[in-house]
């Protein structure tokens, strides 16, 4: 018994190596398309397309989520609610950015197409993060942080050179607190999501995201109400809804 645990130590090692080694490989990717793409293309396009554009062109995960599980994965179930419910979602979020951001289409061809393909990313990603479901999610996220910051610190070094910027304070506590919660608490919450709720649902917060922050605007900053904000926030949860599955998924999480 002795010799024989002792010969299957060796295996059992190599097995846990090749194990890690396949796990961290695919954290890579996870990275790529959540992290290192995405932000990459994302920055890059916003500097020559509207806020308002880049928002509405940047909410259309939930879409390609739809599509790619509809034509592709098929890994959870599709039907005419779920894609009436993307659309609503967008709709939402033009109301919420006004009508009026959708005139810039077609100006900057490529920064448009730039957020999209960033969009597209997201929507990769949140079809691909479901390989992480028996993994903890802080270790989910820890691992894409790790491998975004390996990739991107040195090219932001090379390319923007931060050590020749002025830099105020209130630019780097805006970093810190982006990094801290909008970044590494948000992908806790983010992979616990993609357990859950599934890669259209948590695709869907993008259109939710629209809506919390026209929501602040109008409470912390003072920012004017309109009946079109009041649609859009309707038309968001109401796509979300149906994006989820509805009052019988409700009723199951529940």
């Amino acid at each position: 018994m002795r010799r024989r645990y002792c010969r299957r130590l060796p295996r059992n090692k190599t097995i846990l190596f090749q194990q890690t080694k396949k796990t961290w490989a695919a954290l890579l990717v996870q990275a790529f398309f959540n992290s290192i793409g995405a932000w990459t293309v994302l920055a890059w396009g916003q500097q020559f397309v509207d806020s308002g554009l880049a928002r509405v062109l940047n909410s259309t995960s939930p879409v390609f989520v739809f599509f790619m599980t509809l034509l592709w994965t098929r890994h959870e179930s599709v039907d005419i609610a779920k894609f009436v419910g993307a659309m609503l979602g967008l709709a939402g979020v033009i109301l919420l950015m006004g009508v009026d951001a959708l005139e810039g289409l077609g100006r900057e061809v490529l920064a448009q197409l730039a957020i999209l393909l960033s969009a597209l990313l997201y929507a990769c990603a949140a079809v691909y993060g479901r390989r992480f479901a028996a993994l903890p999610s802080a270790i989910s996220a820890a691992g894409t942080m790790i491998w975004a910051s390996i990739w991107l610190i040195p090219i932001a070094c090379f390319i923007d050179q931060p050590w020749r910027l002025h830099i105020e304070h209130s630019a780097l506590l805006a970093a810190l607190a982006l990094s801290v919660f909008s970044t590494a608490g948000a992908l806790l919450i983010y992979f616990r999501l993609v357990k859950t709720i599934g890669s259209i649902g948590v695709a869907s917060q993008s259109y939710l995201r629209s809506a919390v922050a026209v929501l602040v605007g109008i409470a912390v900053l003072g920012e004017s109400f309109s009946w079109s904000l009041a649609c859009g926030v309707i038309a968001v949860l109401t796509g979300m809804y149906f994006l989820n599955g509805g009052l019988m998924a409700f009723r199951k999480r529940a």
